[in-house]
C-alpha cells in the first residue's frame, strides 16, 4: 500500500513539475526532485525513466549522487525566476500587494538557489 503512495505521489509530483516548464511562477525542480526521491523509494523503473530523461536527467543525476547544482543551471534558474517574475509584475500593475509578494517570492527562490553547493 505504501508503495502504490509514493508511485501515485511521484506522478502527482512530476505532473507538477511538467506544470512548472509552462507557468513561470510554478516551480519545475523541487517537483522533479521530490517525484525522483519518491520513485527511489517504491519503483526502479520509474526512477531510472526520470534519471535517463534527455532533459532533466543530468540535473536529477548530479543532485542525486552529490546535492549539488552546476553553476550554469542556477543562472539559468535564476534568470527565468528574474524574466517570469518581471513579467507577472509588469502584468499585474493594478495590484500592488500581488507585486510585492511576487517580488518577495522571487527574493526567497533566488536566495534558496544561490545557497545550493555547485
Amino acid at each position: 500500500m505504501q508503495n502504490r503512495l509514493y508511485i501515485l505521489l511521484g506522478w502527482f509530483f512530476l505532473v507538477l513539475g511538467g506544470i512548472g516548464v509552462f507557468l513561470p511562477v510554478f516551480p519545475t525542480t523541487p517537483f522533479l526532485i521530490l517525484a525522483l526521491a519518491l520513485f527511489s523509494k517504491s519503483s526502479p523503473r520509474f526512477h531510472q525513466m526520470l534519471l535517463n530523461n534527455p532533459r532533466f536527467g543530468p540535473v536529477l543525476q548530479q543532485w542525486e549522487e552529490e546535492r549539488t547544482l552546476a553553476r550554469k543551471t542556477k543562472y539559468k534558474a535564476i534568470a527565468l525566476i528574474v524574466l517570469a517574475f518581471t513579467i507577472s509584475i509588469a502584468l499585474l500593475y493594478y495590484y500592488l500587494i500581488v507585486q510585492v509578494i511576487l517580488v518577495v517570492l522571487a527574493i526567497v527562490l533566488i536566495r534558496f538557489i544561490w545557497n545550493i553547493k555547485e
